[in-house]
């Protein structure tokens, strides 16, 4: 894709992007620091409400950062991955403490925080302050293998040249730099996805060395397919719902409702006391962390 290419990619996003409450004018870097960490590994429908709420009861860091770990992890809810919740915490009371409550825009000064890595750190200097980075997820990994190196899909991922390779797109204007990174994304997203990509809407689809190609399939190592039932991180979930449903903590016996297999119980339970996400009282009640 060359300068042209993009124009015409940030002119459809311009009239197609969804209307995303944090893409909203007047959404501070906190905001899109809050959405960032929320949409990893989750869909935008079921995040957005839970934003909304979030932005609504802590607006800035320090309110945040004031909150116990327990009334986060009740305000998470079903979103998964708790541990990013305890991360957003951490993270906040950092900025409030350290930054003036003020989210930070230099990308090395973001990774400083806790728990924020490379593809975050950039999304919120691009996304919230408008710079010049290269923001790689994995839509951007496909738009970029079928545009650019007419592959059906992106193989294993290397941030070394994934970053490179989406540098090398980005205009030298800061600004139309980082609404190229949202359009990539939003491109991946909606338009070139992984199954049924839907390349009559695409508007680089005339530059897209895939369909140059002929469009070949993916050719790579196999991906490994996620599945939810009857793993850890379902029996993890129960019990956390256990806790989050309770206004006081819980007995062990109540928690071994949760799951019949005790043995796989116990292990996902000790791994929530060990990740900080529960923890046991004097009298051997379980509560989460703050909450006895």
């Amino acid at each position: 894709m060359d300068a042209a290419d993009l124009a015409d990619l940030t002119d459809w996003f311009d009239r197609t992007a969804r209307d995303l409450a944090w893409r909203r004018p007047g959404t501070t870097g906190w905001g899109v620091l809050v959405s960032e960490i929320m949409l990893q590994q989750t869909p935008v429908a079921r995040v957005e409400p839970i934003w909304l709420e979030w932005m609504a009861r802590w607006p800035v860091p320090s309110a945040l950062a004031a909150a116990s770990q327990g009334e986060v992890l009740r305000a998470w809810g079903k979103l998964g991955y708790p541990r990013r919740a305890l991360r957003l915490h951490a993270a906040a009371t950092a900025i409030a403490t350290d930054h003036g409550d003020v989210v930070p825009a230099d990308v090395d000064t973001l990774l400083g925080l806790p728990g924020i890595g490379a593809y975050t750190a950039r999304a919120v200097a691009a996304f919230a302050y408008g710079q010049r980075c290269p923001v790689v997820d994995t839509n951007v990994r496909r738009v970029v293998a079928r545009a650019v190196h007419g592959a059906g899909d992106a193989g294993p991922p290397s941030t070394t040249r994934d970053l490179a390779d989406v540098a090398k797109l980005l205009p030298q204007d800061p600004a139309t730099a980082a609404k190229a990174s949202a359009a990539l994304m939003e491109l991946g997203a909606v338009v070139c996805v992984a199954r049924g990509p839907r390349c009559a809407d695409c508007p680089v689809f005339h530059a897209c060395a895939w369909q140059h190609n002929g469009r070949p399939a993916y050719d790579g190592p196999a991906k490994a397919v996620q599945r939810f039932a009857g793993t850890d991180r379902q029996v993890r979930g129960l019990l956390l719902d256990v806790l989050r449903g309770s206004a006081e903590p819980a007995s062990k016996a109540r928690l071994d409702l949760a799951w019949s297999d005790a043995g796989q119980r116990d292990r996902c339970l000790d791994s929530l006391l060990v990740d900080g996400l529960v923890e046991q009282t004097a009298n051997g009640m379980f509560a989460l962390p703050g909450e006895h």
